[in-house]
């Protein structure tokens, strides 16, 4: 056997392992979805969405409390974290380049991207639940912020960075100043990319649990106070689905189906417009 023959060899062994891995973690996917599906579907009703939570065996029981204080927990989130992570990120790109200082806030963020978000949670316990001495919807939505800003920061880095510099130059030729050629030019070139690392940062914080343990812990009746502790879906799947009651098992199905679908129509929206924007 020739050199030749054994490249061929090898790589259609790479390409048959690969497959065959791939094939393996699509299995596995598609089961996780048909088992939530099949189980959440089947748990769905007009109640959950009326009722607030209550003990077991109570027909009037429900995800009202959860689905609200999710929505309050996500929305204030987002309010924080995308225009510091845009207004981070345009830094990086257009005032910092390639400096030290820009290259090590980059290098932090991609830290804290990576980091574990049981971690973060344990942070904003320390600085925020400790002081405060109580939980609160504030230290949920402050970790969620920590948890989404370096998201929306890289983002929002790279995709100004893919404006090419010919349409910088011309705008600076006209004489527009460098906050209108940002505005004007390098957002206009680079939204879709902008507003598609957005859409990934909420999604990726919709589906936080473990921050939220630490921080805005949980209550199973309905509230908007953020400066007391407020009910999340994510909290709210761990209990139900973790409890003996068939009931609270049955609510946690539906709560995880309804949650997984947002998460996922999120991500297909953000691969929808990555893909209208190469299509442009």
């Amino acid at each position: 056997m020739n050199a030749i023959d054994k490249r061929r060899l090898v790589s259609r062994v790479v390409l048959i392992l690969s497959s065959i891995s791939a094939l393996i973690g699509l299995l596995f996917l598609f089961w996780i979805l048909g088992v939530l599906i099949l189980n959440g579907i089947e748990s769905i009703r007009w109640d959950l969405f009326v009722y607030e939570g209550a003990p077991p065996g109570m027909l009037e029981s429900g995800l009202k409390h959860a689905l609200i204080g999710q929505l309050i927990l996500v929305g204030c989130a987002t309010l924080i974290g995308v225009p510091i992570g845009i207004l981070g990120g345009t830094y990086l790109s257009e005032y910092a380049g390639n400096s030290r200082f820009g290259n090590f806030v980059r290098d932090i963020s991609d830290i804290m991207m990576s980091a574990p978000s049981i971690v973060i949670g344990a942070f904003v316990y320390a600085v925020v639940v400790l002081p405060m001495g109580h939980f609160s919807g504030i230290a949920g939505v402050v970790a969620l912020s920590i948890i989404m800003i370096p998201i929306i920061l890289r983002t929002t880095d790279d995709m100004l960075q893919l404006v090419s510099p010919t349409l910088r130059e011309a705008a600076y030729a006209l004489g527009a100043p460098k906050y209108r050629v940002i505005l004007s030019v390098v957002y206009r070139g680079a939204k879709a990319g902008v507003l598609t690392g957005i859409i990934l940062g909420v999604a990726r914080v919709a589906g936080e649990t473990a921050p939220l343990l630490f921080t805005s812990f949980n209550d199973n009746f309905y509230s908007t106070d953020l400066m007391e502790p407020m009910a999340s879906l994510t909290v709210t799947i761990y209990n139900y689905a973790t409890s003996p009651y068939a009931d609270w098992q049955s609510i946690g199905w539906a709560a995880a189906f309804m949650l997984s679908m947002f998460i996922l129509a999120l991500n297909i929206i953000g691969r929808l417009i990555i893909l209208k924007r190469k299509g442009a």
